[in-house]
């Protein structure tokens, strides 16, 4: 039978003293104590680890020392917590290593790499997006992209109404409209989606400078507002920033709350760049160890998951336990609520509710507001370095399909909320207010997004009050951030090896004309080109689009008359169109070809010259290019600025350029340059 506390169960079983008056009254008052819940009683500590300060030799007649055996059910919760943790992450990694390695990590940076001209191999296949199932643009742009090449023939996943579709042009729309409906569907916000897509991938810097302008005014509208509101400026100061207010809840922050969501941005700004930095190093150092193959990535995950799980499931033994007078204790061991973990009834542990619960439930926690007694100022440091350093450790080491959105959403909540408490009574604003700015500012220090990100925000809280302070940490973290390194996609990007052309030319190449910067020997055809020579140019180049001439007898004078694709070219080696003179094809020479003959190939997908065979016989004849050379290529003249032409080759979202003479004079086919930078 268990004692109750406060008695010590030696004094019960001796016999009652009648020395004196003094110690029955004691005695009557001990019993007194045990018909007492022991939830009421205010002397009895009920902390598990409690420090043992007393002899462990048990007398008769003292109190028993606070020891206790150990618990064995502590040791299979955390087994089960970790074997599930590791099951799963090597499940993911497994698959991502042996089915398609193309799906690791969140697959924003290849995106950005395929919507600025570079086709990297499996990016959008099936298999990628089998594996990837999660994070949500990279998974948009795969579907995007499978609509756009009709399907999959491979798995028999086609429809004939789809390959209108099949042209770059098309597709890369598909995949910027699938990222974007993949960013909606992950976090609720359509319009963020879209702004996400054009600012995220597109990368316009028309936006940024709008977005500069834009909050410049809201901040100042609202200092404005603040001021007026007290009467101080007639009929000018009716009205606020909502036009229309039909809501009953509002957000009371003033002029003075600025400088807290001033130093919120800077601290985000420095946060966010120091992030970028500790990622690509992980990346690096982890990446030569998952090159050694399939084995070592799998331990090295294997390794990972059991660091984390120690972390998690040791570090909320340091949170004392917290009564739950203030709030509902139902929820708690419920699916999104608090969690006990261990501690007694009508407790809870605030450290174990943020760990154990998913993102969404942890971040809904710290975003709540009037919470601002529900978790203790070290927890909410612990937990801010937990998923700090983990979130680099975990993105980082393991090569499975992660993502960064929520995450870094996450450890933006979390310090966001720990400079509301290192505020107190200085800032009238509430913690939870202070977490969804830390994570707008974190997001803009390691993103730079800032357009697309505000409008996510406002969607995901539903509070459009919250406009100008987020809109002015977003603005002092990218600017902070932007002053030691670029946002972490394009670092990602860089690790990679992935080209990327940025949209700004750089003051040099305002000093430089395009041909400047041409490099030969230049490959061209014949309008009519020897058979032969197209399989030698085929296999000793590796350009993937080609000028066609128009020389005597086709044109007295050599005449550009477009450009021919490789794949085209390879489909007309395959056809055997072949022609025995040196002499044009009739009109329906196009015409033999079906549209998936001359369509765009799956991503990653391209034919080979070497797989193609002609015979000598064969080589001898001719090819009429005429019907499949795009005749109205985008042409510059050779004294063009080199900026103007980076620019055009941007913004239009071209592959190819072609750089003619600006005298007529000139040899054409002695002159004309080739520009693919992706080729």
């Amino acid at each position: 039978m268990a004692t109750p506390a406060g008695v010590d169960e030696q004094e019960l079983l001796q016999p009652r003293s009648s020395s004196s008056s003094e110690e029955e009254e004691v005695m009557e008052q001990q019993r007194g104590n045990i018909k007492e819940p022991i939830l009421e009683h205010s002397t009895i500590d009920l902390r598990r680890h409690a420090a043992n300060t007393t002899s462990q030799v048990a007398s008769v007649g003292s109190n028993l020392c606070p020891i206790e055996s150990l618990d064995y059910e502590h040791w299979t919760a955390f087994w089960v917590f970790a074997g599930s943790n590791l099951a799963l992450l090597t499940f993911a990694t497994a698959i991502t290593a042996f089915v398609s390695t193309a799906a690791g990590g969140s697959g924003i940076p290849e995106v950005k790499a395929y919507l600025n001209g570079v086709d990297a191999p499996d990016i959008f296949s099936l298999r990628t997006l089998v594996v990837k199932a999660d994070p949500m643009v990279h998974t948009g742009a795969c579907i995007g992209a499978m609509v756009g090449q009709g399907g999959s023939r491979k798995y028999r996943m086609t429809c004939r109404w789809l390959r209108y579709f099949k042209n770059d042009r098309d597709r890369r729309d598909l995949v910027t409209c699938g990222a974007a409906a993949g960013v909606a569907a992950a976090l609720r916000a359509p319009v963020g989606g879209v702004l996400f897509a054009l600012e995220s991938l597109s990368s316009c810097a028309l936006i940024w400078r709008a977005f500069f302008t834009t909050a410049v005014v809201a901040v100042t509208l609202r200092a404005l507002t603040d001021i007026c509101g007290r009467g101080n400026c007639g009929l000018y100061g009716k009205g606020g920033l909502i036009t229309y207010d039909v809501t009953a809840d509002t957000v009371a922050y003033r002029l003075a709350d600025l400088p807290p969501v001033i130093l919120l941005g800077v601290i985000g700004g420095v946060l966010g760049s120091l992030y970028n930095v500790l990622m690509v190093k992980v990346l690096h150092v982890c990446s030569l160890v998952n090159e050694r193959g399939r084995a070592h990535r799998l331990l090295l995950a294997a390794a990972v998951s059991i660091c984390i799980s120690c972390c998690l499931f040791g570090l909320p033994w340091l949170a004392p336990c917290r009564p739950c007078s203030n709030k509902d204790c139902s929820t708690i061991d419920h699916p999104g609520g608090f969690e006990n973990f261990q501690c007694p009834p009508e407790h809870y542990n605030d450290l174990a509710s943020l760990f154990f619960n998913t993102n969404d439930d942890t971040i809904r926690k710290l975003y709540g507001r009037g919470t601002n007694d529900d978790f203790q100022t070290s927890s909410i440091m612990v937990a801010f370095g937990a998923s700090y350093v983990l979130g680099i450790l975990s993105y980082g080491v393991v090569a499975a399909p992660f993502g960064l959105f929520v995450p870094i959403m996450l450890t933006g909540a979390s310090y966001g909320r720990l400079v509301g408490m290192a505020m107190g009574s200085d800032a009238n604003l509430d913690h939870g207010l202070f977490a969804v700015l830390g994570s707008a500012s974190f997001l803009g220090g390691t993103m730079r997004m800032t357009v697309s990100v505000c409008v996510i925000m406002l969607e995901l809280t539903n509070d459009l009050l919250l406009l100008p302070l987020v809109m002015l940490v977003l603005l002092i973290s990218k600017t902070v951030a932007d002053a030691f390194n670029p946002n972490i996609y394009d670092l990602i990007l860089r690790l990679k090896g992935l080209p990327y052309i940025e949209d700004h030319a750089e003051p040099y190449m305002r000093q430089l004309t395009v041909s400047d910067v041409v490099a030969g020997p230049l490959r061209t055809f014949n309008g009519v080109e020897k058979v032969g020579n197209v399989v030698h140019i085929l296999k000793t180049t590796g350009h993937h689009a080609f000028p066609v001439i128009d020389e005597p007898p086709f044109s007295s004078p050599p005449v550009l008359y477009g450009l021919v694709l490789r794949a085209h070219l390879l489909s007309l080696l395959k056809k055997k169109r072949f022609l025995l003179t040196r002499s044009v094809a009739g009109s329906d020479a196009a015409g033999q070809f079906g549209a998936d003959e001359l369509g765009k190939r799956g991503s990653g997908k391209h034919d080979r010259v070497e797989d193609v065979e002609v015979s000598a016989e064969e080589m001898e004849m001719f090819v009429d290019l005429h019907p499949f050379t795009n005749s109205s290529p985008y042409t510059v003249v050779e004294t063009m600025s080199l900026a103007k032409a980076l620019i055009l080759f941007r913004e239009m979202g071209l592959r190819h350029l072609l750089i003619v003479p600006k005298s007529s004079s000139v040899s054409a086919s002695s002159r004309t340059r080739f520009s693919s930078p992706f080729s």
